[in-house]
């Protein structure tokens, strides 16, 4: 059976060695190469198996509550007075945000390989509750690693997981946020590696986990491509992501890379601003963003000129890491995707005009995007088309812009 939650046919990449064109791989300590192994061989299996791609499918209808609708921002398209602004909702979906979608089929693989000791990184705290609330649905002991910082920013997720059963471990290292949280992960994984599944949050990391969480996530673009055609009639000009390590948008984008017409757009943490130093666009600068391997993967890394990986800022905790995703890195090299940027104030700006002209609140996450869309209709004719991924729900970022907006003035 062919289920639309699962979608592994579109592309050819990455190849067996899991390369997208000159960025992927697996870069990671001897002792991993056997689980990494194993872990392709019984994700070719599942995706072989119809009972498990239909458990996949029922748990997402009946439990993450799929499809999440398609909402035509009207007030905001006429404000801007150029093209007509679709979102697709990632934000109804369960937990919060499009992370459930992947979570929920790493979960059910590691069910499948006997394996009962989760670990999973977070950054915004999503994919942490994510991972916790399958878990829990499933009976399988979940470890969260988080870095400190982004638990003081993210308080009312790091609550969430402990509900929920998730052990959460503080990160201190380093800049004590994401890229700390996965180095912590992966020495448990490392140290673990027979009775436990490391259940990876974006498309990053070593091979296989890009194509896997790309897949478990094109359910986005899927949709998104079948609610276009139905409810406008047409497909959009221009999709557009934020990317930090890059899950959502490969998902989205997923489900119209082969629509040569549709203009793919992903939306880095400009922080501060590029000159500042104080951002997450590994795309933008080229003196700092350049190929390398960080966390099993070769793509585009923010790196000194010794090559060691440089602190990040961003107001969104889960933009805030120093690499992408490395089929984001072949996208743009083959410029079948464009990135760009949005900057704090720019991302906080967004989500107030969307929180005033359309009732709906965005994570600082997807408030990048929405900045983007917002540039970009009044410069394209009111017949054009953008869709937005609305990745997640602002609930868990309240602290933080009514901080940053007081200190805004």
């Amino acid at each position: 059976m062919t289920s639309p939650y699962i979608q592994t046919d579109v592309t050819e990449v990455p190849d067996a060695r899991g390369y997208f064109g000159d960025f992927g791989g697996r870069f990671v300590p001897e002792t991993l190469i056997p689980a990494l192994d194993e872990l392709i061989v019984a994700y070719r299996d599942a995706m072989a198996d119809p009972a498990f791609q239909q458990r996949l499918m029922q748990l997402q209808q009946t439990y993450t509550g799929r499809p999440t609708p398609i909402t035509y921002a009207q007030r905001l398209s006429q404000q801007l007075g150029g093209a007509q602004i679709y979102l697709k909702r990632e934000d109804l979906a369960h937990t919060g945000a499009h992370k459930i979608n992947n979570a929920l089929g790493q979960a059910l693989l590691a069910q499948r390989m006997g394996k009962q000791r989760i670990v999973a990184e977070t950054g915004a705290g999503q994919h942490g509750v994510a991972s916790a609330t399958a878990c829990a649905l499933l009976g399988l002991e979940c470890h969260v690693y988080m870095g400190s910082v982004d638990m003081a920013r993210q308080q009312p997720n790091v609550f969430r997981m402990k509900l929920l059963g998730a052990n959460v471990v503080p990160v201190e290292s380093g800049s004590k946020t994401l890229k700390d949280a996965i180095n912590e992960a992966i020495r448990d994984w490392v140290t673990n590696v027979r009775s436990t599944f490391y259940l990876l949050g974006s498309a990053l990391g070593p091979h296989p986990y890009p194509m896997i969480v790309r897949d478990f996530q094109s359910v986005i673009g899927v949709e998104a491509r079948a609610q276009m055609l139905e409810q406008v009639g047409r497909l959009p000009d221009t999709c557009i992501a934020c990317v930090g390590g890059g899950s959502n948008a490969i998902g989205m984008f997923h489900g119209f890379r082969n629509d040569e017409d549709v203009e793919l757009i992903g939306v880095e943490a400009g922080g501060h601003g590029v000159l500042s130093g104080e951002h997450a666009a590994r795309f933008a600068d080229p003196q700092i963003g350049r190929p390398g391997v960080l966390h099993g993967a070769r793509s585009f890394v923010l790196q000194d000129s010794d090559g060691q990986i440089m602190n990040t800022h961003s107001v969104s905790a889960g933009l805030d890491y120093a690499s992408v995703g490395p089929e984001h890195a072949y996208l743009r090299q083959i410029e079948r995707a464009y990135y760009t940027l949005a900057t704090d104030e720019e991302a906080l700006e967004a989500l107030q005009t969307l929180c005033r002209m359309e009732g709906i609140i965005p994570a600082l996450e997807s408030s990048h995007a929405v900045a983007e869309a917002i540039k970009r209709a009044p410069t394209m004719p009111k017949d054009a088309v953008i869709l937005v991924n609305l990745s997640g729900r602002g609930d868990k970022d309240l602290d933080t812009v009514m901080r940053e907006l007081k200190l805004n003035g």
